[in-house]
């Protein structure tokens, strides 16, 4: 980061933003792509170009967009969500399909669909089922978005090149942090037409960045030498998951394991700022449950060691 070359992004002329630009848009088998802050701030942006004010998006019940993006699909591109219910992140093509609108004057037109893969539940989507809903998308002629946070994850656990996933998308989103371990930024990756559009857009959102090789830097780095060590953190993952298991008490949700995710329920936990603090103490930082849940998640810097030392550390608090 320290020594890269840098220019102006938003004159396009950053040449370490543009080499990182052109090594996302070719593993994930785009035309284009384009550097991003954030992820939340990449499907808002996609989201923004995608569609018109008014425009109703078809999205599960339970993904990020939704969750956890602030209410942003209202206040920026001004759509209406319209959402289908889910089991961990698997949308039902049959209901996606009923979802899109018929052209009437009282309704929305249906702008946008969106998937999250791998979702943020912990689970992969399986290709073909990815496949059925684009093409349902295509039949009525809707683009269709992939977040794509953790689309390399993903990738490792169904045993596949990343463009394969990328294919049954129109746009993807990924983020360059998560697992593959860079401070900042995230990319967004799409048709020539599209990212032009976006590019506009990601000014008008406050996201052009001068000198942004500097940041860029670290996202070459991420997908040179991050990407396919992912196994290790799922390995660690599934080994943490095992080790919470035989604890009293707490249940490990075995059928969202398929990256590096862990999710449980500790029911014996009744104070769970207490709990957290506990852990503090032990210098041990987490988050406390989001519905009931804690979510421990691996990555680069967590070795089968610190899993271990976390473990015992919620065996003693227990």
């Amino acid at each position: 980061m320290y020594i890269a070359e840098v220019g102006d992004d938003v004159y396009g002329d950053d040449p370490t933003v543009i080499e990182l630009e052109k090594m996302s848009a070719s593993l994930l088998g785009k035309e284009a792509a384009l550097f991003i802050p954030s992820g939340t701030f990449g499907n808002q942006l996609a989201l923004l170009t995608h569609t018109k004010r008014g425009d109703e998006v078809i999205l599960g019940d339970a993904c990020h967009i939704m969750m956890h993006e602030v209410g942003a699909a209202a206040v920026i591109a001004g759509v209406q969500l319209r959402t289908i219910p889910t089991i961990n992140g698997h949308m039902d093509a049959s209901l996606v399909k009923a979802m899109i609108r018929e052209e009437d004057i009282h309704y929305p037109d249906t702008g946008l669909i969106c998937i999250e893969n791998a979702h943020s539940s912990g689970a992969v989507i399986p290709l073909d089922e990815m496949a059925e809903i684009y093409n349902i998308a295509k039949e009525h002629n809707i683009p269709v978005h992939l977040d794509g946070a953790r689309i390399f994850n993903a990738a490792v656990a169904l045993g596949v090149p990343v463009h394969q996933i990328a294919a049954e998308a129109d746009s993807i989103m990924f983020c360059l942090s998560k697992g593959l371990c860079a401070p900042i930024g995230s990319m967004l990756v799409g048709n020539q037409s599209f990212i032009n559009r976006a590019r506009k857009n990601r000014k008008l959102m406050g996201g052009g960045l001068r000198q942004a090789g500097i940041i860029a830097a670290a996202g070459l780095v991420a997908l040179s030498e991050m990407t396919e060590r992912l196994y290790e953190d799922h390995e660690n993952a599934k080994y943490l998951a095992d080790e919470l298991a035989k604890i009293d008490d707490i249940t490990v949700f075995e059928d969202r394991l398929d990256i590096n995710m862990v999710f449980c329920e500790i029911k014996s936990i009744k104070n769970h700022e207490l709990f957290v603090k506990s852990m503090l103490d032990k210098g041990l930082l987490i988050n406390g449950p989001e519905l009931g849940e804690y979510r421990f998640v691996t990555n680069y810097w967590t070795q089968k060691e610190s899993v271990d030392l976390l473990v015992e550390a919620i065996k003693a608090a227990v």
